[in-house]
This record gives C-alpha cells, sequence and structure tokens, in this order.
C-alpha cells in the first residue's frame, strides 16, 4: 500500500467520522487514521455509538504491533478521562504511537486534556490540521458543548410563494416523496423533534424517522417534544403511540417565558442536560418564527417545491420583524434538487448590537 499524507489521512478521517451521525449522541463524531512508520494506512475506526469503542481503539486494533512509531490522526483530541470506555490518549500511549495530528481541541472540560497527557509522555503533538472541515462535520456537537444547548436546524417545506399549506388547509403533500425521503434522512442524524403543540393539533404528526419507501421505522429514534405550553395534546395523539420517547414541555415543568409561554432558553437548556446535542425544529409556523426571534436557529433548511397556492398560511409567522432593516439575513450554502424540489440550506448571520 502507498503512503498517503497526514493531510490526506485527516481528509479520510473526516470522511469516517460522518458515519457515526446520529448514532453517538450525547458523544461527538470522531475518525482517526493510523499511519506506520512508512506512512502507510494500517488502522481506520469511527465512533459508531454511545458507549462502544471510540475511534482511536478501533484503528488501534486493526494496527496491531504496526501502531508503534507510527502517527494517530484523529478528528478530534483524544479523551483523556475514563467514562463508559477508557481514555484514548492512555491507550495511544501504551501502543507506542510517536505522533498525534488532531483536527480540533475538546471543549468537553470533563474529557479534554489528552494533548497534554500525550505531550507529558514524549508523544508529538500537532493541532488544526483540516481544523475547518472538523469542525463542519461534527458542529452540532462543538456547539453544544461549548455554549451549554443543543444546535437547532429548523425545516420546513413550501410552495415557491411561500404556502405550507392550501386555503382550505390541506398540505398533503406540498413537496414530493423524495424531498420527505430527504427528510427522514435529515430526522435520523438529530437527537430531538421539536414541534409546537397547533402542528400537533392539525396534522397529528409522528415525528418518527422512517424510511418512506416501505414504512420501516429508523434503528435509532430520536426525542419527540412537543412544545405544549398548557398541555393540550391529546391523550390519542401519534405522538403519543409509544414508537418513540416523547416529551410534553409544559410551562408549568419547563418554566414560562414573558408572554406565559414555554421559556425556549430554558427548554434547550433541559435538552442539553437529557443529552441532546442536535435538535430539528419542525413545526409550526408560531414556534419557528418564536425561535427564530430569539435567535434560537443555527442552521435553516428549506425544502421549496415548485408550485404555487396564492393564498393559505405561510411557513413562518411574527419572526420579531417589523421593518425591512430588521430583516434576518442569511447565508446560503448550499442548494441542492431533491427529486423536482430545491433543498435550500442557509445560516442566519449574526445581527450586529
Amino acid at each position: 500500500m502507498a503512503s498517503v499524507s497526514v493531510d490526506e489521512a485527516m481528509r479520510r478521517a473526516i470522511e469516517l467520522a460522518a458515519r457515526g451521525l446520529g448514532a453517538t449522541s450525547p458523544n461527538p463524531v470522531v475518525g482517526c487514521v493510523l499511519l506506520d512508520t512508512d506512512g502507510e494506512v494500517v488502522g481506520e475506526g469511527f465512533h459508531a455509538y454511545a458507549g462502544g469503542p471510540h475511534a482511536e481503539i478501533v484503528a488501534l486494533a486493526q494496527a496491531g504491533t504496526r501502531a508503534r512509531g507510527g502517527t494517530a490522526v484523529v478528528t478530534l483530541e483524544p479523551c483523556d478521562h475514563t467514562g463508559r470506555t477508557g481514555p484514548c490518549s492512555h491507550a495511544l500511549i501504551a501502543a507506542g504511537v510517536s505522533r498525534v495530528v488532531i483536527a480540533v481541541p475538546d471543549p468537553n472540560p470533563v474529557a479534554s486534556g489528552g494533548a497534554a497527557t500525550l505531550r507529558a509522555a514524549g508523544v508529538q503533538v500537532a493541532l488544526g490540521v483540516r481544523a475547518q472541515e472538523a469542525e463542519a462535520g461534527n458542529v452540532a456537537w462543538l456547539t453544544s458543548m461549548r455554549r451549554g444547548w443543543p444546535y437547532v436546524i429548523w425545516k420546513y417545506a413550501a410552495t415557491l410563494d411561500g404556502r405550507s399549506a392550501a386555503s382550505d388547509g390541506t398540505s398533503m403533500w406540498i413537496t414530493s416523496e423524495a424531498a420527505r425521503i430527504d427528510v427522514h434522512a435529515l430526522r435520523g442524524t438529530v437527537d430531538a423533534v421539536l414541534a409546537g403543540v397547533g402542528t400537533v393539533l392539525t396534522d397529528d404528526p409522528r415525528l418518527t424517522a422512517r424510511n418512506l419507501r416501505d414504512g420501516t421505522m429508523a434503528i435509532r429514534q430520536p426525542l419527540r417534544v412537543v412544545v405544549d405550553s398548557s398541555g393540550r395534546t391529546p391523550a390519542d395523539a401519534r405522538v403519543r403511540d409509544g414508537a418513540a420517547r416523547t416529551w410534553i414541555a409544559t410551562a408549568a415543568e419547563v418554566g414560562a417565558g414573558p408572554d406565559g409561554r414555554v421559556d425556549l432558553p430554558a427548554l434547550l437548556a433541559e435538552l442539553h442536560h437529557r443529552g441532546v446535542r442536535a435538535a430539528l425544529l419542525e413545526g409550526g409556523p408560531t414556534l419557528a418564527g418564536a425561535f427564530l426571534a430569539a435567535g434560537l436557529v443555527d442552521r435553516i433548511v428549506g425544502y421549496v417545491a415548485p408550485k404555487l397556492l396564492g393564498a393559505g398560511p405561510t411557513a413562518l409567522l411574527d419572526a420579531g420583524v417589523s421593518t425591512i432593516a430588521d430583516a434576518i439575513d442569511l447565508e446560503i450554502t448550499d442548494v441542492t434538487r431533491v427529486g423536482p424540489d430545491l433543498r435550500i440550506t442557509a445560516l442566519p448571520r449574526k445581527r450586529e448590537s
């Protein structure tokens, strides 16, 4: 096998890390590539599920004795504590690795310190290789750990003129089957799916991750969260069907904001406490507006159908904007055709204070 550069190895480690998306929470996604003394790849690994072996441990098992004197290329600083598994920093030292190349330092004070431990043992440590790409691949977990509440993605579906339903209330289906399958794949990458009680009363959604081609359920289901200030969710609502864990978040339990509704920052803090690192906000337009007005949305994923209705509910209601100068500016990061529809991904720009 031909030797590869550290840069190439990190690119591969980032690809490996992505395989764990949606399965590792509350832990991060991590990828690792081990190179021997000749620069040949002798081990690869990624963190596949919470409680399972970390990326470094998987790669070390593949490499065996060929890890000695080699280089470990890893997307996140090796952990330095004992949780459900042992510290990866100690495992790398025990294996005789001479150099560790890290893309991003670990912001979690409980697990960080691996780089210092490695250096103290005489292992060379380099930081920052392909850091931007590694950050992007682990953005939800990193953001959540740095600030103490989940990374929030607002997903909506609308016609080209911004309608989420027709004037008679019908909305099935605005977007194509291809787009709906794509949404279920998106649900499979997050830890919680949020909806307002109005959406539950109107649409009675299941909020589960499914394969729409055959109706089967995904192996891992996100927590279903109904933001229900006064506890109006019906006993027979489909979100209570037992197909996945469900939390009916009321103002009495979470706390109320000045408007008497569920306090959204408190809600996100509680979700973080429950291990949620990425949350998908799916509906409805009132709840989405409240999240946007509070500056609590990190990414927007809009599915736009090539249809016009001219009347009917819109995908977004009051978001705290009363004049064009206060519009929420977005940075579009991706536009992809999904069947006949467009999937537009955008990031809200931070408002200057």
